[in-house]
């Protein structure tokens, strides 16, 4: 699964190509990504030449934090919609549930350079987002970066019409949500992973003193022993978790690379050995919004 955050502009609609004619088929962007007008060039030019139906591309979006409100739902997937030029999208997801102040701006300051919140009740929110789903705009509703409160918020919602298909959240060696995940499995909600690589060095969000994962001993020792990258070693140690990966490269070579993923398999002891790198570690902990209400790392899961 390609993630199209962070993919430069300039280059989107080349790597989203390439992405496709790699084989990838599910393609996660985003409205704050910006590049949404790109990425729907690229999916309608495979469509032409026939190298794609559009049944068989999987596209993600998300619903922007700006957007929570639930009159402003409908008209941020139209917005998305009409950048893609598609009718649908496959998925439409929370991308935060933290609400900020509705406008133009994606992040909303104060004249301190604070963010502006908004108060929005999510169950409302997700209410809005299900009548997307019933009007054919959106195929599968999910959610992202909730915690487990805010997952059983939704759930026990009175007149639940549909569940969260997904929850998508950072999820590496160094951070592997298993007791999220294990929730998650339980409710039938998949667990999607983004940062599965611990991330690129986007300096404005990292967190301080954040490790470099795929040089970990550990993770290079199997590396070695599997003939693979520690990329593809982090990738298929959480896909044999039963964790939904996105892989995000801008390089061709990488993109073909991690398609090896389904090549090759981790013995049950190199699993736990894995499992034993986990230390809670978040590289996007999103600390300018800790004094949300509904920040969501603060639970212990």
């Amino acid at each position: 699964m390609l993630q199209s955050s962070k993919v430069p502009k300039s280059r989107t609609v080349e790597v989203t190509k390439l992405a496709i004619d790699a084989g990838f088929r599910h393609i996660d962007s985003a409205y704050s990504y910006n590049n949404e007008k790109e990425v729907g060039q690229a999916i309608r030019s495979k469509i032409e030449d026939g190298t794609v139906k559009r049944e068989d591309v999987f596209y993600t979006s998300k619903l922007w934090l700006t957007f929570l409100r639930p009159e402003l739902v409908r008209p941020a997937l139209e917005k998305s919609l009409t950048n893609l030029q598609l009718d649908y999208v496959d998925l439409y997801i929370i991308h935060f549930p933290i609400a900020l102040k509705p406008g133009e701006e994606l992040f909303p300051e104060d004249e301190h350079g604070k963010l502006i919140f908004d108060t929005v009740d999510l169950c409302a929110t997700w209410e809005a987002m299900e009548k997307c789903k019933d009007a054919g705009l959106a195929k599968s509703i999910g959610v992202s970066n909730f915690n487990r409160r805010q997952l059983e918020m939704i759930l026990n919602k009175p007149g639940l019409k549909y569940k969260p298909v997904c929850n998508q959240v950072e999820c590496h060696p160094y951070l592997n949500q298993s007791k999220l995940l294990d929730f998650c499995k339980s409710k039938d909600i998949v667990l999607v992973a983004y940062g599965a690589l611990g991330t690129q060095r986007l300096k404005r969000w990292l967190a301080p003193n954040s490790p470099v994962l795929l040089e970990d001993p550990v993770l290079c020792a199997k590396a070695k022993k599997y003939k693979r990258t520690p990329a593809l070693i982090a990738l298929r140690y959480l896909l044999q978790r039963g964790v939904v990966v996105l892989a995000k490269s801008y390089n061709e070579k990488r993109i073909k690379e991690n398609m090896q993923v389904f090549e090759f398999q981790l013995t049950s002891e190199d699993m736990k050995d894995l499992d034993g790198l986990n230390r809670n570690h978040r590289f996007l902990p999103l600390q300018i919004a800790v004094d949300h209400p509904e920040y969501p790392f603060a639970d212990e899961y």
